[in-house]
């Protein structure tokens, strides 16, 4: 407020100037101390009242842009949300514990990945019918039966020459055995025993010498002793080449239909064939025919030379 408004001299003049024990005076008589300071008390209110006003104005005026450089300095001079979240995320604080649970995670996602690999791997089997599967759990057991057999076999020799009277004639004749086994195998004599036939056509000349070295492998799994295709004997290390009209085992050439002479357990060489997703199916698809027999003798009668080993010489005394 300005001073005058505060001066308790002027605020009492206006009072007593006004006040109404006075007595009236005539119009012309003359008091100059009087009208001063009837004048002066009238025009200092308003003098009084008019700088209020300006001066307030004068402060809204100025109160004015100070609020509004308030109300804008945050916003001008902070930064953006967008900056404040890009400063949060980059550049990233990894702790040890968050770099513990990602190293977890990712092994957990390779195991499980490893898993749905391994599991579609296996999908032939899982669109099988019941009777697929049996035929195969059959399998399965006739084979760990035919080792659990050989494994008995073999414990019985050496219980018979532990317990012989004459080791070295016992050694002999299970030498011998042994002997005429291992010719079977390399194809050096014949063979004659129970088995199964694979008669394969083919018409449009689409099968190729893998198929024919799968249907190999097939058989030996499923307990194959001697095989022969189209005269040509079959040992551990044949080979296939060729396809359609230059098909050759061997180096020796074959011709349409292939006819395998096989002797092993029938029981088991023909579901081997007959799997969901095996060799019948898989030359089936090829436009190609295959047709398995089951027969109590085969001879296998194809004859391979017995090779001599070049260097190799019996460290036997």
């Amino acid at each position: 407020m300005p001073e005058n408004s505060e001066d308790p001299e002027n605020s009492a003049r206006p009072e007593n100037s006004a006040g109404p024990e006075q007595p009236a005076r005539p119009e012309g008589s003359a008091n100059p101390e009087g009208s001063e300071k009837s004048v002066s008390s009238e025009k200092l209110p308003k003098a009084s009242s008019s700088q209020d006003s300006e001066e307030s104005r004068q402060g809204e005026k100025a109160g004015e842009p100070a609020e509004q450089a308030a109300a804008e300095a945050p916003v001008a001079a902070g930064p953006s949300g967008r900056r404040r979240l890009a400063a949060a995320l980059w550049p990233p604080r990894v702790t040890r514990a968050q770099l513990i649970v990602a190293l977890l995670l990712f092994v957990l996602g390779l195991g499980l990945a490893i898993q749905v690999s391994s599991t579609s791997e296996n999908s032939a089997l899982r669109g099988a019918r019941q009777e697929d599967l049996v035929r195969i759990l059959d399998e399965l057991d006739d084979r760990t039966q035919r080792l659990e057999d050989e494994k008995a076999r073999l414990e019985k020799q050496r219980t018979e020459l532990e317990s012989s009277s004459d080791q070295a004639e016992e050694a002999r004749k299970q030498t011998q055995e042994k002997e005429r086994q291992l010719g079977i195998l390399a194809g050096t004599v014949a063979a004659e025993g129970p088995g199964i036939t694979l008669t394969v056509g083919d018409p449009s000349g689409a099968v190729e010498s893998d198929m024919l070295l799968d249907a190999i492998q097939e058989l030996r799994a499923a307990g194959a002793e001697a095989i022969q295709v189209n005269g040509v004997r079959v040992v551990a290390d044949s080979y296939f080449t060729g396809s359609g009209d230059d098909m050759r085992i061997d180096g020796t050439k074959v011709a349409a239909p292939y006819v395998f002479k096989v002797i092993g357990k029938p029981e088991d060489l023909e579901p081997a064939l007959n799997i969901p997703g095996g060799v019948v199916q898989t030359l089936e698809k090829e436009q190609a025919t295959a047709a398995v027999e089951r027969a109590p003798k085969i001879v296998v009668d194809a004859l391979r030379p017995a090779k001599r080993p070049d260097y190799a010489q019996s460290s036997s005394q």
